[in-house]
């Protein structure tokens, strides 16, 4: 293994999971989740969360929300809580993130992670943290092709995250690296839709998603 390779593998990271006020989360789900909706958005935040502190590769999880029943909640599973201090929309609220991350830990790359990956697990978030870190910027498309689910810099490289409408046609404009691995589907599948959380569930999401989801009729 090259010095560059090993260097990579060596390659620790602070993520930056952007959490909406519940109430104007999942917003798509309101027909098929009802009064769960904002139940299922935390659920999903907190499986999402609690999986990327378990992987190895990942040094910190810093969450950026306004809302206290999910700061509190994230808080207590070991991740760092910063409010939305620009309040300028999701771009600016990751790179606040992001600056955070940079002052606890210098060395580290950074990391934007989306919240809604509740069947996300910590090896496959290893290996797609591995990859990325042999580019300056890297990202990995959402399973629907169109979204963005991770994007990662570097130390010392600029973190410059373009989610919004197509954001994977932003991202690979400007030169981002695409990172898209067999075998890390759980990296790719976000929740928008009822579709969506039923791929999710297929995949295995975790605890506190799937204890929702059963109460869901929709599901039944």
């Amino acid at each position: 293994m090259s010095t560059a390779a090993r260097s990579a593998l060596d390659l620790r990271w602070s993520l930056v999971v952007p959490v909406k006020v519940l109430a104007r989360a999942k917003t798509r789900m309101s027909g098929a989740a009802g009064p769960l909706r904002e139940p299922l958005a935390l659920a999903v935040a907190t499986d999402t969360v609690a999986a990327a502190l378990r992987c190895d590769r990942v040094r910190t999880v810093i969450v950026v929300t306004d809302d206290p029943l999910p700061a509190a909640d994230l808080a207590a599973l070991g991740a760092r809580v910063v409010p939305d201090v620009p309040d300028a929309g999701l771009n600016p609220a990751l790179v606040h993130g992001a600056g955070r991350g940079r002052e606890l830990a210098p060395g580290a790359g950074v990391g934007a992670l989306s919240a809604d990956l509740p069947a996300l697990r910590p090896l496959e978030l290893a290996r797609v943290l591995d990859a990325a870190a042999r580019a300056p910027e890297a990202f990995v498309p959402d399973a629907a092709g169109t979204g963005t689910t991770l994007y990662t810099a570097r130390p010392g490289v600029p973190f410059a995250p373009a989610f919004g409408a197509d954001s994977r046609a932003a991202h690979r404009a400007r030169g981002v690296r695409e990172i898209v691995l067999p075998g890390t589907d759980t990296v790719r599948q976000d929740v928008d839709t009822l579709d969506d959380l039923r791929a999710a569930l297929a995949l295995g999401a975790g605890p506190r998603t799937s204890a929702v989801a059963a109460r869901l009729p929709a599901l039944a």
